[in-house]
């Protein structure tokens, strides 16, 4: 075990983007250009590989989703996994960077990961020395001969900004020799997985950078990358463009980030969006083909947020969405982006029994003002109206002026699905609104 600190997030009200440390800059317009076309060999060989993106807090205990990077892999005692953490502050801006106990920067981080992916069964694991002290790797021969050894990649978390700075260039956005290396073994069946800044990044366009979900919906989005970390930003151009079937987010029962996905997808015309809670993966087969399919591994879930049918627009009081569907996937659970089908095996429906009323949530967006509120919130809505006789709730924002209405309702023939025989678990597309007061 290595004897650093784990990498771990900032306390909430401090840092709401999806990375940890904010780049002191205001990118306002930045990947406001087209993006560049893929390279011909990872085009053409596109979606063999797979991918496994866990939307953060993943715990070093959890043998299911290190299990299943290590499996595709090569399995435990053959998998060689890449470790990048680029997404950290480098040992240069660590002043714990000689202190083993308390160092939190991309060498001691890539350390720890390399260090658990060896305990969980990897034959091998090794940090990849690119981050914003050694830009030069980016484009190292010998840093893509240590690239082309490895079967998996794990990219850990931080600022996603700093991927992009280090692995993409920065404004050029061109591959550097390390991305297209990784880029290569994606196409020829390497599994390439991430946390937190590391999941986002393989995003496709507009990729998110921050923003909370009530500014979000009373504002909208902006493109950028903001020193704000309320606003809702993030870049047309995307990050790595690994992942094609849907926008991404991480944190979000944790954060409350439904409600910033929803407004950013409206925003920028995207039928769905994968918003992965923590300790959790969503697996991707096939990643940027049209034959993507995810399923779900871990602890927590993964909301699917489908905009497909959806409408939007403006009020007097404000911004609304009407007609999305919201689904909760739970462990095991399989979701076919191009159908919009949601397969649940080992899995049975549960029939509502409880009469009591759905509580009284008004906080559905876990607001990071209000020291009272608690996580997971329109997740636990959500269950509560599926385990009622009731076929719509209600939930509010804790701010107001404009205060925001969640409205949940279950279409004909609901029902939740359960593993335990007791619990709601699975929710499949309840119908979701949002209207301003």
């Amino acid at each position: 075990m290595s004897t650093h600190a784990r990498p771990s997030l900032p306390p909430r009200g401090i840092r709401r983007g999806l990375g940890s440390v904010g780049i002191a800059v205001c990118l306002a317009v930045i990947g406001a250009a087209p993006a560049p076309a893929a390279s011909p060999a990872a085009a053409s060989a596109a979606g063999q590989g797979s991918l496994v993106l866990v939307g953060g807090g993943l715990k070093d205990d959890n043998t299911q989703v290190y299990g299943e990077i290590i499996r595709r892999a090569g399995g435990p005692g053959h998998a060689r996994i890449g470790v990048l953490t680029a997404a950290s502050v480098p040992a240069s801006q660590d002043p714990n960077a000689d202190d083993p106990e308390q160092c939190s920067n991309s060498e001691c981080n890539g350390a720890y990961y390399a260090d658990l992916f060896r305990r969980h069964g990897a034959a091998d694991a090794q940090w990849i020395p690119v981050d914003l002290d050694h830009l030069a790797n980016a484009d190292s021969d010998a840093v893509v001969a240590q690239i082309n050894s490895m079967s998996g990649f794990f990219f850990g978390g931080g600022d996603q900004y700093r991927y992009v700075t280090s692995l993409l260039h920065g404004e050029q956005r061109t591959d550097s020799k390390v991305l297209a290396a990784i880029r290569a073994k994606l196409a020829g069946g390497a599994v390439v997985s991430g946390s937190s800044a590391g999941a986002q990044i393989a995003s496709g366009p507009d990729m998110l950078t921050g923003g909370d979900s009530y500014p979000a919906l009373r504002d909208g989005s902006r493109p950028g990358y903001f020193d704000d970390p309320t606003v809702l930003g993030y870049l047309p151009k995307g990050g790595f463009g690994f992942l094609r079937s849907g926008l991404l987010d991480t944190h979000t029962g944790t954060t409350g980030r439904e409600g910033r996905s929803l407004r950013l997808a409206a925003d920028t015309g995207h039928d769905v969006v994968y918003a992965l809670d923590e300790d959790t993966a969503l697996v991707v087969e096939r990643p940027g083909s049209r034959r993507e399919r995810v399923h779900v591994v871990g602890s927590q879930g993964v909301s699917v947020l489908n905009l497909s049918r959806a409408h939007t627009g403006e009020r007097t009081a404000g911004w609304y969405l009407h007609n999305a569907r919201y689904s909760y996937l739970t462990s095991g659970d399989r979701y076919d982006p191009l159908t919009g089908a949601i397969a649940t095996p080992h899995k049975h429906r549960l029939a509502p029994s409880d009469d009591v009323p759905v509580p009284v949530n008004t906080d559905v967006f876990y607001s990071a003002d209000n020291p009272e509120g608690t996580p997971y919130s329109l997740r636990s809505t959500a269950r509560a109206l599926a385990a009622s006789t009731q076929r719509a709730a209600t939930a509010s924002t804790y701010e107001s002026a404009p205060q925001f209405t969640v409205t949940l309702t279950e279409p004909h023939g609901f029902h939740p699905l359960t593993g335990d025989g007791h619990t709601p678990q699975t929710l499949v597309n309840l119908r979701l609104d949002i209207d301003a007061h």
